[in-house]
């Protein structure tokens, strides 16, 4: 009687399993990367108090069941107090995640927010690298607070739509 009892348990934990959501990450890595510096050596000349700009961008694709390929774009733009600009940095960093057991909203959450909390200390890493490779002082991102820049974007889409609509 225990064999049967432990087997039915088994096979109850078994299907939790199955329903459980599942976040596997697969891969991560650069998917295209550049450094520009147009004005050297003469930037070089120049007093380094950078003015800096800073775009980020997530761009997600679907290529398989449950597989979805995350591209977080760092652009960094540093420029001089007279607007000369000593460098320009852009990074995509990638990621391939496994994600089973969400669909909709929270699917949408966990590709804006979670996939991108992965990739961001690679992306700031490899920002940073290619700044110092170009003989640049360190160039430390702060880090960043995904889950309100997704809420900020829903925020303003939703305001934008009704916008359009009135």
């Amino acid at each position: 009687m225990a064999d049967t009892e432990d087997q039915v348990s088994e096979q109850a934990a078994g299907q939790e399993n199955k329903s459980a959501p599942k976040f596997i990450i697969q891969r991560v890595y650069v998917k295209d990367s550049s450094f520009e510096a147009p004005n050297t050596p003469d930037v070089f000349k120049t007093e380094y108090k950078p003015n800096i700009q800073f775009n980020m961008n997530t761009k997600t694709n679907s290529f398989q069941e449950n597989f979805h390929e995350v591209i977080l774009t760092l652009t960094v733009e540093v420029k001089s107090s007279d607007d000369k600009v000593f460098f320009i940095v852009e990074v995509q960093q990638a990621g391939i995640f496994n994600i089973e057991g969400l669909d909709g909203d929270r699917l949408t959450e966990v590709l804006h927010i979670t996939c991108p909390n992965v990739l961001y200390p690679y992306a700031r890493e490899a920002v940073d690298n290619l700044a110092t490779k170009g003989s640049f002082p360190p160039l430390m991102l702060a880090p960043v607070n995904f889950e309100s820049a997704f809420v900020q974007a829903r925020e303003q889409q939703a305001k934008q739509l009704k916008e359009t609509a009135s």
